[in-house]
């Protein structure tokens, strides 16, 4: 579930459609939340080798570090790419706001935290753009990924929380447990698919919904 002050709109030629702040979301809010109403297929699903279905699931799912393929219902779905985007995912299975977003601002995620399985184009016009989303973006950006997100979670409980209800109640206690204790802080790397390049086993967080198989910034 997306943050309720959003709305869908045009992102721009050659893009389609966006997410979009109807209200400024500061930095520490809960913007995605996994709720109980996504929709979540096993790894080996048939849908993934059907050729009706698996472009819908290029387009508006993405993989969860456990291989699941995760479609979203709401407008999370149309979240594009930015190489410098206003939220990120969290190895705690939400996407959070890791600087302050205007009113009309487009909300963003990198899709390099969503298990692509190729390197697509990057489209996002940042002056610090990557130029390719890649697979093995994890490699060379957890690191100021996971920065930004403690600093992100540093402000979480001074900003209202409209998802905090919809945050399934053992990721409550484990994020509780870290903000209390300093203890048990998952990095982005808990995100990473273990059937992903290089990659070892890994545990099983959920995040920010986006293709990750489509253009990094997805035209409709």
């Amino acid at each position: 579930m997306i943050h309720p002050d959003t709305e869908l709109g045009d992102a721009g030629d050659g893009i389609g459609k966006g997410v979009f702040a109807t209200a400024p979301i500061p930095v520490g809010t809960l913007v995605y939340v996994v709720d109980r109403l996504e929709i979540v297929l096993p790894p080996e699903t048939p849908l993934a080798v059907d050729p009706d279905y698996r472009p819908i699931l290029d387009t508006y799912s993405y993989r969860g570090p456990a291989g699941q393929w995760i479609v979203c219902w709401d407008l999370a779905k149309y979240e594009n790419h930015s190489c410098d985007p206003n939220t990120l995912c969290t190895g705690f299975g939400f996407e959070i706001a890791v600087r302050d977003i205007r009113t009309g601002e487009q909300i963003t995620v990198d899709y390099g935290l969503l298990n692509v399985t190729d390197a697509m184009p990057c489209l996002c016009g940042s002056p610090d753009c990557r130029g390719v989303v890649r697979p093995d973006d994890f490699d060379w950006h957890h690191e100021r990924w996971d920065r930004l997100v403690r600093g992100a979670l540093d402000r979480l409980s001074q900003v209202d929380q409209p998802l905090w209800r919809f945050m399934a109640g053992r990721t409550r206690r484990q994020l509780q447990m870290y903000l209390r204790t300093g203890e048990g802080y998952r990095s982005v790397l808990d995100l990473r698919y273990a059937g992903s390049p290089d990659q070892q086993t890994i545990a099983d967080g959920l995040c920010s919904p986006a293709a990750a198989s489509g253009p990094a910034m997805r035209p409709e």
